[in-house]
C-alpha cells in the first residue's frame, strides 16, 4: 500500500509540474505579448483617432496580417465579447502553490529543514515558508500604495522593493534549506505577480467596464494602477524563472554564499529583461545592460566554487565502517544490481566512491534520496554521509 501511494504521489507530482509549465508558459506569453505590443505602437491615422484609438501596428505573423489597435478608454460602442487574459495567472499560482504543498509543505523535514542552517521543527517551517509569501504581498503591495504614486514613485517603488528582495533572500537562506529558500524566494515573487492580477489589475478593469456601461466616465487611476502592476509583473518573471529551476544545481543552492548568489542571480534575470523591453522600444543596443549581466554572472561563477562544500573537523570516516551500513539499511533496496537507477550499484565499492559528490548532493544537500525518504534515513545519518564526504569521501 505505500509503494502505491508513493507511485501515486510521484505522478501526481508530475502532473502539477506539467500543468504548471503549460500555464505558466501560457502567462509569461501573453504578459511578455503585450509589453511588446504597447512598446511597438504607432501613432494612429487621423480616421483611428477620432474613433479614440491611441496607437496601433500592423505586424505579419503565420501568413497572415494583423493590425492591433489600442483604446486608452474603451470604445464608445463597448463590444460584448471581450477577451480577458487572467485564467493563465489564476492557474500558474494554484497549479504551483499545489506543487510546492505536496513536494515542500507535506515533508518539511526532508524538504524545508537543513539542522546546519537553523533547527527548525516541521511545524515552524511550514508556517514561515507560507509566512514568506503572505507578508512579501503585503509589504510589496504597502510599497506600492506608499510610494507609487509619488514624484518618481516608479523608482522610489523599484529601489524599495530591490532591497526587500535581499532582505528576503538573506532571511530565507538563514532559515531553510538552500533550496528550499531559492524555491521560496521565487514562490514570494510570483505570488506579488498573481496577487497584481487579482486584487489590482482585473478588479481595476472591471471597474472601468462598469463605469462605462452605465454611461459614466472611468477614473483614469484604475487603468495607471492596472499598468505599473503589469510592468512589475514582467520584471519579476525572469527572476521567477531562475528560482524555480535553481533547485537543480547545488553549486548554488549549497553554497555558503547562496543569498548572495540567490541576489545577484534574480537581478540579472530583471536586467535581462529590461534589455528586451529597451529593444522593444527602438532604442539603440543598450550594451551596458547586457554587460552588467554579464559581469553578475561572471562574478556569481568565479565565487560559487570557493565557497561550496566545506571541509568539516569532524574525524575521518570510512566507507566499509561508516557509509556502506548507512547505504545498505537505506538505499540498496532499489540501488542494486544492473537495473540500478542511473546505473548506480551502491552494492559495489568503487561505484560508491566513483558516485561520492552526485550521493552527497542527493542525500545531503537536495534530500530528494531516498525518495520521498520512503527508507527513513535519519539526519544524522545524512550529516555522517556529508562528513564523509567532506574528508574526501575515503575508502
Amino acid at each position: 500500500m505505500a509503494d502505491l501511494l508513493y507511485y501515486g504521489l510521484d505522478w501526481l507530482a508530475l502532473l502539477l509540474r506539467w500543468t504548471h509549465l503549460i500555464v505558466g508558459i501560457a502567462w509569461i506569453g501573453a504578459s511578455f505579448y503585450f509589453v511588446w505590443l504597447d512598446d511597438h505602437l504607432q501613432p494612429p491615422s487621423s480616421d483611428l483617432a477620432k474613433k479614440g484609438v491611441s496607437g496601433e501596428l500592423w505586424a505579419v505573423h503565420g501568413g497572415g496580417f494583423y493590425n492591433p489597435q489600442k483604446y486608452m478608454q474603451a470604445p464608445k460602442n463597448l463590444p460584448a465579447n471581450l477577451h480577458w487574459f487572467y485564467w493563465e495567472a489564476y492557474s500558474t499560482f494554484l497549479t504551483g502553490f499545489a506543487l510546492f504543498a505536496l513536494t515542500y509543505l507535506m515533508n518539511p523535514s526532508g524538504f524545508l529543514i537543513d539542522a546546519k542552517v537553523a533547527n527548525l521543527t516541521p511545524t515552524v517551517a511550514v508556517i514561515l515558508a507560507l509566512g514568506f509569501l503572505v507578508v512579501g504581498w503585503l509589504v510589496y503591495d504597502g510599497i506600492c500604495r506608499l510610494l507609487g504614486s509619488r514624484k518618481n514613485g516608479d523608482l522610489l517603488v523599484a529601489i524599495c522593493q530591490a532591497v526587500f528582495v535581499v532582505v528576503a533572500s538573506v532571511v530565507a537562506c538563514k532559515l531553510f534549506a538552500g533550496r528550499a529558500a531559492f524555491l521560496i524566494i521565487g514562490a514570494m515573487l510570483g505570488t506579488i505577480m498573481a496577487a497584481n492580477v487579482f486584487f489590482w489589475i482585473i478588479p481595476g478593469q472591471r471597474k472601468i467596464l462598469a463605469t462605462m456601461r452605465s454611461g459614466g466616465t472611468p477614473d483614469p487611476l484604475h487603468s495607471a494602477i492596472a499598468k505599473q502592476r503589469s510592468v512589475h509583473n514582467t520584471y519579476f518573471t525572469l527572476p521567477v524563472l531562475f528560482a524555480m529551476t535553481s533547485n537543480h544545481f547545488v553549486v548554488l543552492t549549497g553554497n555558503s554564499l547562496n543569498w548572495l548568489l540567490l541576489v545577484m542571480m534574480i537581478f540579472a534575470g530583471a536586467l535581462v529583461r529590461r534589455y528586451f523591453v529597451e529593444r522593444h522600444r527602438g532604442k539603440p543596443n543598450p550594451l551596458w545592460i547586457a554587460i552588467s549581466v554579464a559581469l553578475v554572472l561572471v562574478t556569481a561563477v568565479i565565487a560559487a566554487p570557493k565557497n561550496f562544500g566545506g571541509r568539516s573537523n569532524s574525524a575521518e570516516l570510512s566507507l566499509a565502517r561508516d557509509i556502506r551500513p548507512i547505504l545498505e539499511e537505506r538505499c540498496v533496496a532499489c540501488h542494486s544490481g544492473p537495473a540500478s537507477p542511473k546505473q548506480i550499484d551502491l552494492t559495489d565499492s568503487a561505484t560508491i566512491l566513483s558516485n561520492a559528490q552526485i550521493i552527497y548532493q542527493q542525500v545531503f544537500v537536495l534530500k530528494a534520496m531516498p525518495q520521498n525518504n520512503a527508507t527513513d534515513m535519519t539526519d544524522e545519518e545524512r550529516q555522517k554521509i556529508a562528513q564523509w564526504f567532506d574528508k574526501g569521501a575515503k575508502p
